[in-house]
């Protein structure tokens, strides 16, 4: 196309300025060529190039098909955050739309020169934008927790399990816990909680944690259990109580005059039956406490039926709250108050009074909940605002990697957090410990800022 525009520019031109030298033509055709070159090597790989981008803001949602509802009420949280005359304007693209992908859609956005990307919503979907974007420099703040596809200029802001894992080690380890091990579902959210927990000692000069992913059955938990606590060995160690001697029975009294078993006061009512020996009392024998398992902190990943299959378990080891901290997934906090069986356990969640500003502002517009990741998208749009709002004089837009991954961080509706340069994002998270009745309170606050050891 640029050659047909070429040779149609210079028919358009006199004599004189169309005779040129030999040499300047071929280097303008090489030019020419250079540049055919390089838009074809753009493709659809994610070569578009956004020399122009500005303040406009790309919001990637899934608006149509199966998660439409879900995406309408995260598009309508990023409208409210941005609902003042001089915040940055929109540009949406539904990513379910027939024919669109997150590719597309991310494509779309650099082409209209956004300077930064919402979304999209799912890891898969942040795998395909992210390559489009990253070529054009345009930064992405993705809506899923799964950080293993956070890279420099890609964020996650979902709550990863990373940053709950590095939030109870920690604390863990300020309590003066050693040893850490874990007890996971073979799934992806067990992988990504072993992963983080593998991550997380290591970085803090710990011990190796033991990790193990068990089956889905009874049977199978409760062996695979007993085989990480090293039940065997601990039973073995357990002291046998020492038989007690049982007194000699007293000796049968003899038999009673029938008149015996007549009521004095009553010569006429029913016989009485003989009233029985007394029974020695039952000597109630102690079960030995067994000893620690080899490690004083217990990661758990399991939700629903399962999690209540691995509370079976942990009593048959003996694995209790009496030697090691249990500590579990953020997901725990939906249905807290039914886990009384796990007292003393803990879980990392944002302290739900944070966001408790946010839910009557989208209620009193909505009349409806808001969804937790409509907490994301209203954090995401109001620090765009916010940065748009403090843009170097000159500059296009305020979306900068320096200005993004700032130390302090953004205040947001659940909580403190910031981003880090190589794609990794900060929390400042609440740890909550499980009642003995159900339900969680917090027992170490979030310090209401990013703390140099938060994710």
């Amino acid at each position: 196309m640029r050659r047909q525009t070429f040779g149609t520019q210079m028919q358009g031109q006199d004599a004189d300025t169309a005779s040129v030298r030999p040499a300047c033509k071929r280097l303008l055709l090489a030019g020419l060529a250079l540049s055919v070159l390089t838009a074809c090597a753009g493709g659809e790989g994610g070569g578009h190039h956004a020399p122009h981008a500005g303040r406009n803001v790309g919001v990637l949602l899934p608006l149509s098909g199966a998660n439409a509802r879900l995406g309408q009420e995260m598009l309508t949280a990023t409208r409210m955050a941005m609902n003042t005359p001089t915040a940055p304007p929109l540009d949406v693209h539904d990513t379910a739309a027939p024919g669109t992908t997150a590719a597309t859609a991310a494509q779309a956005a650099v082409r209209a020169g956004d300077g930064l990307i919402l979304g999209p919503l799912t890891a898969e979907e942040t795998a395909q934008a992210a390559p489009v974007a990253t070529a054009a420099g345009v930064p992405v703040l993705a809506f899923t927790s799964d950080m293993s596809v956070a890279q420099p200029g890609v964020w996650t802001l979902g709550i990863a399990p990373e940053q709950q894992v590095r939030r109870m080690v920690l604390a863990a380890r300020q309590q003066g816990r050693q040893h850490f091990a874990a007890f996971l579902p073979d799934n992806r959210l067990g992988h990504a909680l072993g992963q983080a927990l593998q991550q997380v000692c290591e970085e803090n000069g710990l011990q190796s944690p033991q990790i193990m992913f068990h089956d889905s059955t009874q049977e199978a938990m409760t062996a695979n259990l007993k085989t990480l606590s090293a039940y065997d060995s601990r039973a073995a160690a357990v002291p046998q109580p020492e038989p007690v001697a049982q007194p000699p029975a007293p000796p049968m009294p003899e038999a009673a005059p029938d008149t015996a078993t007549m009521d004095p006061a009553n010569p006429d009512g029913a016989p009485q039956a003989a009233t029985p020996a007394p029974e020695a009392a039952a000597t109630p024998t102690a079960t030995p406490d067994f000893p620690a398992p080899p490690f004083d902190a217990l990661l758990l990943g399991d939700t629903g039926l399962q999690l209540g299959m691995v509370i079976n378990a942990l009593a048959q080891a003996h694995v209790d709250n009496t030697h090691v901290q249990i500590m579990g997934p953020g997901l725990w906090a939906a249905f807290a108050t039914k886990l009384g069986a796990l007292q003393g356990a803990w879980y990392a969640a944002p302290d739900p009074a944070t966001r408790q500003a946010f839910v009557q502002q989208f209620m009193a517009a909505y009349h409806h909940m808001p969804t937790p990741l409509a907490d994301l998208t209203y954090d995401a749009a109001a620090l765009v605002k916010a940065l748009d709002q403090n843009r170097p004089a000159g500059s296009a837009n305020g979306y900068a990697v320096q200005a993004l991954t700032r130390p302090d961080g953004f205040g947001g509706v659940d909580g403190a957090f910031g981003f880090l340069e190589n794609g990794k994002t900060r929390r400042d998270l609440a740890v909550f410990q499980i009642l003995p009745t159900g339900g969680g309170r917090i027992v170490i606050p979030p310090a209401g800022r990013l703390r140099r050891s938060a994710n």
